[in-house]
């Protein structure tokens, strides 16, 4: 792994990929990369005008790339369903999903669904969107090797446990139910987004695995990287010393989106990457990728099948053919 870089992806012609969140940032460098290794890349993104223009310009860094440009906002569970079935519609077969897209730190909020807008976002949209669009990578899976699914979380996970009690999830603000805007702590929820990001690959690696289905889960970070993440929050509360500190910390001390976004490709394409890796920086918050530390808690099979049935409910999406 010392040293790996983009110009290490193995070629992907031939292959469909699915990036969420690919208008910018390490989204978008993703989707570059993935293209210009010779893959068709559908960058899925809520902004109709950004995304659009993300594939303009990926286009003209990339003379040539199959890319496309499909409407998905992960708040909105309708919206998710509307992506699959349109990406079914231009495509039979899926080989990578990189579930990138995500929200960080945001003021108490709710999905068009109900749900905490950080958990809704990060983990169900998500959860939905993979399980929506199983047929396609089983279907990719069967004539071909090297079909993935990546997760992308983030070192923050370590900031939020998720707890189960007998009716459901106990934590504040984690599924976002009545009340759960009382003591709302933002980096905590986001912490237990990223969480339930591991949560989910640890348990679909495990039912791949049960199911000998040769799918790949993994999940990634990109440590600390220059990211428009925190941008969200600043756009509904004004600039605050958080963003401030954010921005100051992009410019100094964090690596460029390029490097942030190579633990995400080396988990899509590197050869060998095994059920429920997880990849990030060397060194924790940059370098080139490598097998990351991760809390025990997201190694949980317990919490990984409570987990699986909350979203399950929640969501309204089924992996129903998949064994526990």
């Amino acid at each position: 792994m010392p040293g790996w870089n983009a110009r290490n992806i193995p070629a992907q012609s031939g292959r469909t990929a699915v990036v969420t969140g690919a208008n910018s940032g390490i989204g978008y460098v993703t989707a570059r990369e993935l293209a210009r290794s010779g893959a068709s890349v559908v960058l899925a993104c809520r902004s109709a005008a950004r995304g659009r223009a993300a594939v303009v310009r990926l286009r003209a860094e990339v003379p040539g790339a199959e890319a496309e440009f499909l409407p998905l906002d992960l708040a909105d569970l309708s919206c998710v369903r509307e992506f699959a079935t349109a990406f079914g519609r231009r495509h039979p077969s899926l080989d990578l999903l990189v579930n990138n897209a995500g929200v960080m730190a945001l003021p108490f909020g709710r999905t068009a669904d109900g749900f905490e807008t950080q958990f809704g976002v990060n983990h169900l949209g998500h959860f939905a969107l993979t399980g929506l669009l199983l047929p396609r990578l089983r279907a990719a899976a069967a004539g071909a090797a090297g079909v993935r699914i990546v997760n992308v979380s983030s070192g923050f996970h370590v900031l939020g446990k998720i707890g189960f009690g007998e009716d459901g999830p106990e934590e504040t603000g984690g599924f976002g139910g009545p009340g759960s805007e009382h003591g709302y702590r933002r980096w905590v929820a986001y912490g237990r987004s990223k969480t339930a990001n591991l949560l989910f690959t640890h348990e679909l690696a495990r039912r791949f695995a049960a199911a000998g289905s040769t799918i790949t889960a993994a999940a990634a970070h990109p440590g600390y990287a220059s990211s428009n993440l925190h941008s969200g929050a600043s756009k509904l509360e004004g600039p605050t010393l958080n963003s401030r500190v954010a921005a100051l910390g992009n410019a100094v001390l964090a690596q460029p989106t390029a490097s942030g976004a190579l633990p995400t490709l080396y988990a899509a394409t590197a050869p060998g990457v095994a059920q429920d890796a997880f990849i990030g920086p060397r060194f924790g918050w940059r370098g080139a990728p490598a097998p990351s530390w991760r809390a025990g808690w997201t190694l949980d099979d317990t919490a990984g099948e409570r987990l699986w049935a909350a979203s399950e409910k929640l969501t309204g999406v089924s992996y129903a053919t998949l064994p526990r």
